[in-house]
């Protein structure tokens, strides 16, 4: 068995993707595959059906803890905390993926990769509404690209394909290394 890198979902694994794409690295040919477990709780199951293998893992801040007490039921530690996480090759993104790569983007490129492909009137819409207007673009844009399965991982790719290598967040670069 290869590595394995658990994520959440299926924009996680498309943002993973991408990056290894960007970075030079074919995933395939390293035995790298990147499984969407279909969300925190399901993590113990994951674990459960990759004995012994070399496992990564990258989550939401909101999921770490069912994450942390996965991984020390499997026996992959105890007292677990982000470092220690970290050193198993389990990565936390704050808030989530997307707030990271807006954060990693800055709002203003966002915003055009948004308008390149042809989203900048379904976002706009969501910025007259009343339960949005006024707040930062930042939430807007999270908020926005989180509303539909198909947009998180259309624009997961996108967005990672418009960062500057220097520009990739953490938990992705990271999780990326621990399945080297």
């Amino acid at each position: 068995m290869g590595n394995v890198i658990l994520v959440e979902g299926v924009s996680d694994r498309a943002a993973l993707e991408a990056l290894a794409q960007r970075l030079g690295r074919d995933l395939a040919i390293e035995g790298t595959e990147v499984v969407p477990i279909g969300g925190a709780q399901a993590i113990g199951r994951a674990l459960a059906r990759y004995p012994g293998g070399r496992l990564a893992g990258l989550c939401d801040a909101g999921e770490e803890a069912d994450f942390r007490r996965a991984l020390e039921r499997a026996g992959l530690g105890e007292n677990l905390d982000r470092s220690r996480l970290e050193t198993l090759g389990f990565f936390v993104c704050e808030a989530d993926l997307e707030e990271e790569l807006i954060r990693a983007l800055g709002a203003e490129a966002v915003l055009e990769v948004v308008a390149s492909n042809g989203g900048l009137g379904a976002f706009r819409t969501l910025q007259k509404q009343p339960e949005w207007r006024g707040r930062p673009v930042e939430e807007q844009l999270r908020r926005w690209l989180g509303s539909g399965s198909s947009r998180k991982i259309v624009y997961a790719r996108l967005l990672v394909e418009a960062l500057a290598p220097e520009r990739v967040p953490r938990p992705l670069r990271g999780v990326l290394a621990a399945a080297a």
